[in-house]
């Protein structure tokens, strides 16, 4: 059985009239005794793009798609529910063939993996209508740890935008969905919106040959699960105002936008699926009414919520004071997250400028991308960006634009520029 603790890192003391708190909040998820968790509360919905794009480079990414399905199948745990979904222009169920969903046992994942092997590349891409069609199936399971995979190879040609969103809308808080892009022909916006609204993660397979490995992956990462419906709680005082909540580790995620109110000074932020000594951050910026010197005041508490059950909370302070040594202190959690926010936004205007001719401001967007990245010890990211700019020196982040780029090493770059690395509370 999973419990939680709550921590908060702070620097409570604030300057005489300073009206701003920031802490970052660690939630871990620890193995607390008792029974482990009932395989029949979990739902895996995969859904892989069957449109005619999966025809190309010979037939080998429906092949792959095929054999990383039946490998992902072949992952899900006895007596969790599941279906396998084919995405065209609309979407329909490759198995089971009678509608709902099937417990995984022996027979069942070898029917499916049967059922997979015959589907044919046909059609468009419509990933809304794909989205609802997973929904109508977690819809009977609402207390589950519903989990899906979406994997597309294209852009959403056959919706509007808005049909998207509507389509997402309607999914969340139904379940998770982790979103995937085969090849450099898909949209990473478009799938950032999916995974970042379903509290999941985006990412690109490059090749074809990719797929299985990454299939697996996800499959195990998602049977590990053990608590579904968690939550964290947040009271602050009247007259406060939450400015954002945002995960920053293992990624960057905006929750701000998903609280779910429970009375006047209370809401909910939903935080997904957790397994087992698993470990995220959160950064908490609160504006509270000014103090004086002298003055302290409970600027948030902040608690867990487990099917609605809180947990018991940790506090974040306010405490002013005339000692500047004390309200200037940076806290090193603090510090080391609104860096890591930094490095996703250079990288996302160095992008952009890159991609609009203004060579300029891309060059010094990437560089502080780089210096950031290195200053953080991220080593993934200064790997990322060395295959779009050459760098001559990652200490100040001075770079020069590599002339020719591979589409997929930029759209890695894009996807991944969210990933963070955990703070070092070492010593």
């Amino acid at each position: 059985m999973t419990g939680f603790t709550a921590e908060v890192f702070q620097n409570e003391y604030l300057a005489a009239g300073a009206n701003v708190v920031d802490a970052v909040v660690t939630v871990r998820a620890t193995e607390a005794g008792g029974e482990a968790t009932d395989p029949s509360d979990a739902v895996e919905v995969i859904v892989i793009d069957c449109s005619g794009s999966m025809r190309e480079e010979r037939g080998a990414k429906m092949r792959s798609a095929i054999t990383a399905t039946m490998a992902a199948v072949d992952h899900i745990r006895d007596g969790v529910m599941f279906a396998v979904i084919a995405g065209i222009d609309g979407a329909y169920t490759i198995y089971p063939q009678q509608p709902g969903l099937v417990r995984a046992d022996a027979r069942t994942r070898e029917e499916a993996k049967a059922a997979v092997s015959q589907v044919r590349a046909k059609g468009g891409t419509a990933i809304g209508t794909w989205l609802r069609s997973a929904a109508a199936l977690f819809e009977s399971y609402p207390s589950s740890i519903n989990h899906c995979i979406l994997l597309t190879d294209g852009k959403n040609q056959s919706e509007t935008s808005r049909q998207l969103d509507e389509a997402i809308a309607t999914c969340m808080g139904l379940f998770q969905c982790d979103a995937r892009g085969l090849g450099t022909d898909w949209n990473v916006e478009e799938l950032r919106r999916v995974a970042n609204a379903l509290l999941g993660t985006v990412d690109i397979i490059p090749r074809p040959e990719d797929m299985e490995a990454e299939f697996k992956a996800l499959t195990e990462a998602a049977m590990g699960k053990e608590v579904g419906n968690v939550a964290l709680r947040l009271w602050t005082p009247k007259g406060s105002q939450i400015e954002f909540l945002k995960q920053v580790a293992p990624s960057l995620d905006e929750l701000s936008g998903k609280a779910q109110p429970v009375d006047e000074l209370t809401a909910d932020y939903p935080l997904g699926a957790w397994a087992k000594d698993e470990e995220r951050d959160y950064h908490l910026r609160i504006r509270i009414p000014p103090g004086n010197v002298g003055d302290e005041r409970l600027a948030a508490r902040v608690a867990l919520a487990i099917n609605n059950q809180a947990q018991p909370a940790a506090l974040v302070r306010a405490v002013w004071t005339s000692d500047s040594a004390l309200s200037t202190r940076l806290n090193r959690e603090v510090a080391h997250y609104t860096g890591q926010a930094e490095l996703a936004d250079a990288i996302a205007e160095g992008l952009a400028a890159r991609s609009s001719g203004d060579e300029a401001t891309a060059t010094v967007k990437l560089g502080r991308a780089v210096q950031l990245a290195h200053e953080a010890g991220n080593d993934d990211t200064v790997k990322l960006l060395g295959k779009v700019v050459d760098v001559d020196d990652p200490e100040t982040g001075t770079v020069r634009l590599k002339g020719r780029v591979e589409t997929a090493d930029e759209m890695a770059l894009d996807v991944r520029s969210t990933r963070t690395v955990r703070v070092n509370r070492g010593g």
